[in-house]
């Protein structure tokens, strides 16, 4: 490493028409170990049993990379990860869920010098296939170079293709490759000694030293923010926190179960105390308008910020009493096991009008006018229908915070939802009731429904410090069947 001075010496004004080639584990990202995103690849695509075995391969995989070397323990952890799933699952997991990982662990210096290149490429010792979608849509990378896998039949072999894993002069026959003998790219950039032939090619190299103390890169300062993702999993999956995992998933199957039918069972004004006591944590701010209402007058429409299944339920335990909610995101098993009733709407929007009106006639309700959920800090555009079927409105500011499982999933089982979240050790979620519109800003005041709803947008936004977009439903949906199709 002597022979390379470090990144933070490397300038990076006036770079713009120069070609930059970055090391991605340990160069680009902080981390120098790539088992967190193979063992997110496994849990997304194979399940429990799949990272089951992985992690039983992991000490193999720690012996061959460290004392016979790193090409073979690589080639273990591909099979273990790889072999037998489908290559279309293995694209699908590439752009919805290692992104959100990926982007949470840049390394500032590498970024810096990385995103001054007029020309950005990325040398890996990982699968392109695992890591290119990321690079190039998030990171703005020109050319990807990385071990290329196997398959037949439309699913990964396990194996991986000639040359084998890019990793030494491996590395260094690829960048010839790709560029000629007769171009040579101006930056190097790379963490260890299996980098050093690549390396040795560019006018100007760098090493990156393990400095597991720096801050990664926020992520405001991408090219591209982070606004839909996917994934089961909360947090990256070191070998301890995957291990940790699996042997928590059979227990937190058995305590959701548990959760499940206690709030099935219990009426509701004791469902907040049994639920404290499963180790659900719900925290109340503001106070709910009391049932009573005056004879033909109709009810209150609850306007809230959509982040599970459960929003409806976990409402009504604040509220102390059973709300019925309308949804576009629910599934028959949720409407079974659920306290409270949850009535489909159907995306027609005359035809959900009808629905609204009637229920409204019968007893207050709860709406999600996002009509999806969003993981990140952000609030979708909310559709305007809620606006005009009543000028009660009392907007309700949600959130819910997990550590093992998130509650929401794109591309696996809807059904599940509930359980994942109801599986974590002690879930969080936070009601705010905000304070009833006043009746001027309203529609029976004479204001556009859009201008009702950006009102209450904002303002659940503000009591979330979360940021407003024009994202629809839609959108999201749209940007989902792209990338996993």
């Amino acid at each position: 490493m002597a022979n390379f001075p470090v990144v933070e010496k490397c300038p990076s004004i006036g770079r713009e028409k120069e070609t930059v080639v970055a090391d991605l584990d340990g160069t680009l990202l902080r981390g120098r170990s790539s088992f967190p995103y193979f063992a997110l690849l496994a849990f997304e695509i194979g399940g429990f049993f799949r990272l089951f075995i992985l992690l039983l391969l992991t000490p193999l995989i720690g012996l061959l990379y460290y004392f016979v070397s790193e090409s073979a323990g690589i080639r273990v952890l591909i099979f273990a990860t790889y072999a037998g799933t489908r290559v279309s699952d293995i694209e699908s997991v590439a752009r919805t869920v290692l992104p959100k990982f990926y982007a949470g662990d840049l390394h500032p210096e590498s970024w810096r010098v990385f995103s001054s290149c007029g020309r950005r490429v990325v040398l890996t010792a990982n699968p392109r296939i695992m890591v290119e979608a990321f690079l190039k849509e998030f990171l703005g990378a020109d050319t990807v170079l990385g071990t290329e896998i196997g398959s037949y039949g439309g699913r990964a072999t396990g194996f991986v293709k000639e040359p084998g894993v890019l990793v030494g002069k491996n590395k260094a026959d690829a960048l010839t490759a790709a560029f000629g003998e007769a171009v040579v790219p101006e930056i190097g950039l790379g963490d260890r000694h299996t980098d050093f032939d690549f390396m040795s090619l560019c006018k100007e190299s760098y090493i990156v030293p393990p400095q597991p103390q720096v801050k990664p890169v926020t992520t405001d300062k991408l090219p591209k923010p982070i606004v839909f993702h996917d994934g089961r999993l909360v947090q990256k999956p070191t070998p301890l926190t995957a291990l940790l995992t699996v042997l928590w998933l059979p227990i937190g199957f058995v305590l959701a179960c548990l959760r499940i039918v206690t709030a099935a069972l219990l009426p509701m004004p004791l469902l907040y105390y049994a639920l404290w006591a499963l180790g659900v944590r719900i925290t109340i701010k503001g106070t709910p308008p009391p049932p009573i209402r005056k004879p033909g007058q109709p009810g209150v429409l609850f306007i809230c910020s959509h982040h599970t299944l459960l929003d409806p339920m976990f409402l009504s335990v604040a509220a102390g009493r059973h709300i019925p909610a309308v949804s576009n995101t629910t599934s028959r098993l949720t409407e079974i096991i659920s306290p409270v009733s949850t009535i489909p709407l159907s995306d027609d929007s005359a035809n959900d009008a009808d629905i609204i009106e009637k229920l409204l006639q019968k007893d207050d309700l709860i709406i999600c006018p996002e009509g999806t959920t969003c993981r990140e800090p952000f609030l979708l555009r909310f559709n305007p229908l809620f606006a005009k079927m009543s000028d009660e409105l009392v907007p309700v500011a949600m959130v819910n915070r997990t550590s093992m499982f998130h509650g929401t999933t794109a591309r696996g089982w809807k059904w599940m939802d509930p359980f994942y979240f109801l599986m974590n050790p002690s879930p969080i979620y936070e009601v705010t009731f905000l304070n009833k519109l006043p009746r001027e800003l309203t529609c029976a005041a004479g204001k556009p429904s859009q201008e009702v709803a950006n009102f209450i947008q904002k303002a659940i936004a503000a009591t979330l410090s979360y940021e407003c977009t024009t994202f629809t439903k839609k959108n999201r949906e749209n940007y989902f069947r792209k990338m996993i199709s």
